[in-house]
């Protein structure tokens, strides 16, 4: 975090407490006015995001690509899609980002790349048994006439994760393997092709200035050598689950001699050029923090998200063992933390958190969601509530692009406008992860797609009528604003970070209670308002000793006559919300403090 502590130094590197914002890019801002975002439109908003406070971009995909998976299906790993510009504006992006203190990372996928990629269609073009073939998993058929799939896996997108080929002199031939939609096929991570490629590619984009690598979809990399039938999932798993289950795929320890020597890549450029790179596995291990150790360390990854936080149902039982089970896996190894509520595959935390069953829900599957009602003004107040939870927590914090806006998930798409494979493959059954990348709304007025684009060219996914309520022109405006919350949290947040990766955790009936150094964090996942403790934790710590610096929203902290406690009451607070010493938190009224239903507040105490 800027500002706090010596970003270099070793065991503070800058990303150990970052605040990192997910770009989106297609639905970000669109300079050009084709209707889908692109890398200029990301230099003209940088103001933006300085404004925030955030420390660093991390960039979805914008390599080539044919787009059947939005850049995830990448057909060239040294370019920039032209859609999104070009290497020069690339290289502007860097320079305006980094002269405002903003790191940007890339995305890079491993797994697979695209059918287009020149590698996939040599392998077609040179036929059965060829070298060619060996960088990928091509298998013939089982069954007559080798016309049933070699193996019983199924695609993370619904159906059979084989696709057969036509051979070059047209027969029916082999079938290749693609963990995800058949425009992916997957690569042999062991390759030595493969492995040198990729070398290659990190060192290609650090020379650009890139200072890291978000890594996409790294769970299903390994492979069991022969390929052989999945492992069975336990009874009862949904068929789209079933894949979650594979042993012979997930967590394979054949991947892990790859991200070591992808670590040594890292670890060697670091040195060789002074710079300070970070890594981050996207590896889902949901109540597995044991799991998640093997993605995170000095021979893996620097960062590997926590995802429990973005799986867990809105209770104040299961998020505090959320983050106990994994802040003291992590802090008895040594490792970083790495926090989120958000990103591109999953719904939006508004909806989620809205849904009537939220407090119980739980699937372990970002891809799979509840569909009981949903109450908007509930998930935005526990929503509020959960950023500054989490902001609370020591490590590093990822954002996804329109949470700071408090979007909802855009549940009602109309299917011809949908583009998700997931959607595609399921036939319809799976809504897919378009509702949560839909272009966000700059301008209250619905004029050039309420101000995402420079004309009035439709957006690449139609944005709600309603979009205009969430605009940053209008919650510029407005002091009680989620995106005024957003700025608020990132300013004052460096008093938790201060304290390092001390923390006290403590949990009272509906009360969570995030204690840090001087500051400590209290959320109410309660439906009642609830009165405060008059100490907490296991030393008894008295909580009118802090003075409250943010709330969730205006109004939820108040004394037992009913009178509010605005943040900062009976306190002469800096700009930076920092009590002075010897100001008298007693000053506010006297009495119990009470606060809201779903939501919470920031203490400090004066030192």
């Amino acid at each position: 975090m800027r500002g706090v502590v010596d970003d270099t130094a070793p065991g503070n590197e800058w990303w150990r407490n970052a605040v990192i914002y997910q770009l989106y890019v297609r639905s970000f801002f669109d300079s050009n006015g084709d209707g889908a975002g692109d890398l200029r439109g990301i230099v003209e908003q940088l103001n933006y995001l300085e404004q925030l406070g955030v420390d660093g971009v991390w960039l979805n995909p914008c390599y080539p690509s044919p787009q059947h998976d939005h850049g995830y299906d990448v057909s060239n790993y040294f370019d920039i899609e032209p859609a999104y510009g070009s290497l020069e504006v690339f290289d502007e992006l860097i320079k305006q980002a980094n002269s405002r203190g903003i790191r940007v990372l890339m995305d890079v996928v491993p797994n697979h790349c695209s059918s287009d990629h020149a590698w996939f269609k040599e392998a077609l073009a040179a036929g059965r048994g060829s070298v060619a073939r060996e960088r990928f998993y091509f298998a013939d058929g089982r069954g007559d006439g080798g016309n049933e799939p070699p193996n019983d896996w199924n695609s993370v997108f619904c159906g059979s994760a084989w696709t057969r080929v036509t051979e070059p002199d047209g027969s029916l031939g082999q079938w290749y393997l693609h963990t995800f939609d058949s425009h992916q096929p997957d690569l042999r991570a062991d390759h030595p092709d493969v492995v040198a490629h990729f070398r290659n590619m990190f060192r290609f984009w650090f020379d650009r200035g890139v200072d890291g690598f978000r890594v996409d979809a790294i769970i299903v990399m390994g492979k069991e050598p022969g390929l052989p039938d999945a492992t069975s999932a336990p009874d009862g798993t949904p068929p789209d689950d079933t894949w979650r289950f594979n042993a012979h795929t997930i967590n394979h320890p054949s991947l892990f001699p790859i991200v070591t020597e992808w670590r040594k890549v890292f670890d060697d450029y670091q040195r060789e050029h002074s710079r300070v790179l970070v890594s981050v596995s996207e590896a889902y291990t949901p109540r597995a923090p044991e799991s998640l150790l093997r993605y995170v360390g000095r021979d893996s990854f620097h960062q590997s998200f926590t995802f429990d936080l973005l799986l867990e149902p809105w209770n104040a039982s299961a998020m505090e063992q959320a983050i106990r089970s994994n802040y003291d896996t992590l802090r008895r190894a040594g490792e970083s933390y790495t926090w989120t509520l958000n990103n591109h595959d999953a719904h939006r935390m508004v909806t989620r958190y809205g849904r009537l069953d939220a407090h119980e829900f739980y699937s372990g599957n970002n891809l799979l969601n509840s569909s009981a009602p949903v109450d908007l003004q509930l998930g935005d107040d526990r929503a509020r509530a959960a950023l500054m939870m989490m902001l609370a927590l020591p490590g590093c914090t990822y954002l996804y692009m329109g949470e700071e806006l408090g979007l909802p998930e855009v549940l009602d798409l109309p299917n011809n406008r949908r583009e998700d494979p997931l959607f595609l493959r399921s036939g319809g059954q799976q809504p897919g992860r378009d509702g949560c990348r839909v272009p966000i709304p700059w301008t209250q007025a619905s004029v050039n797609s309420f101000g995402f684009s420079t004309n009035d060219t439709p957006s690449w996914l139609p944005q709600p009528t309603t979009w205009g309520t969430y605009a940053v022109d209008r919650q510029d405006r407005d002091p009680d604003s989620t995106l005024q919350l957003y700025r608020a949290a990132l300013r004052l947040r460096s008093h938790f970070v201060v304290a390092g990766d001390q923390m006290e955790i403590s949990r009272e009936n509906d009360l969570l209670l995030i204690h840090r150094g001087t500051a400590v964090a209290v959320v109410n996942f309660g439906r009642e308002i609830t009165e405060l403790p008059v100490s907490f934790g296991p030393h008894h710590t008295p909580l009118r000793a802090f003075t409250p610096v943010l709330s969730s929203r205006s109004g939820v902290l108040s004394a037992t006559s009913g009178t509010e406690i605005p943040p900062q009451a009976g306190a002469s607070a800096n700009e930076s919300g920092v009590p002075t010493p010897g100001s008298a938190p007693n000053a506010a009224p006297q009495g119990p403090w009470r606060l809201a239903e779903n939501s919470a507040v920031w203490l400090v105490r004066a030192v």
